[in-house]
């Protein structure tokens, strides 16, 4: 039987990477960003890594482990379709991809009880699709690089 996404990204060897991975593709996709939604995201990005430094490694760390399970069943049909990208596969199915992980996001942050970190997602919440669904081929490709 395959490996799952949790035993490939979550083993003490790989998880400490991944998260830094993680962050980093966090950090490159919001410096690409533009236009109001871009604006707004650099906004609550540097209120968070100002007021709450190593906030965002945290929350990744935190998410890991359920964005896995979410990523799950794409990896399954993923890897039983013979596809090369991942990222490919996880762009071709975009608004199915983002909408899973959108719901983490959301339930995370309701339950955050940190009223700078609800403020700061509430106001980038309503663009955070386009976003999702931009970065999920690097996610795919940042995937694959521990599936190998």
């Amino acid at each position: 039987m395959a490996a799952t996404l949790q035993q490939m990204l979550l083993t003490p060897d790989a998880r400490p990477q991944v998260i830094t991975d993680c962050c980093t593709l966090v950090d490159q996709e919001v410096s690409g960003m533009s236009g109001i939604s871009g604006a707004a995201v650099k906004l609550a990005h540097k209120t968070i890594t100002t007021f709450l430094p190593g906030h965002v490694r945290h929350v990744v760390g935190l998410l890991l482990p359920d964005i896995a399970d979410a990523l799950q069943p794409f990896w399954a049909d993923f890897t039983t379709s013979g596809g090369a990208e991942f990222g490919d596969y996880l762009a071709k199915h975009v608004e199915e991809v983002s909408g899973v992980l959108l719901a983490i996001t959301d339930a995370k942050a309701a339950s955050s009880g940190r009223p700078v970190v609800v403020k700061a997602y509430n106001a980038v919440r309503s663009h955070a699709g386009k976003h999702v669904e931009a970065a999920l081929p690097r996610v795919g490709d940042l995937v694959l690089k521990y599936a190998a």
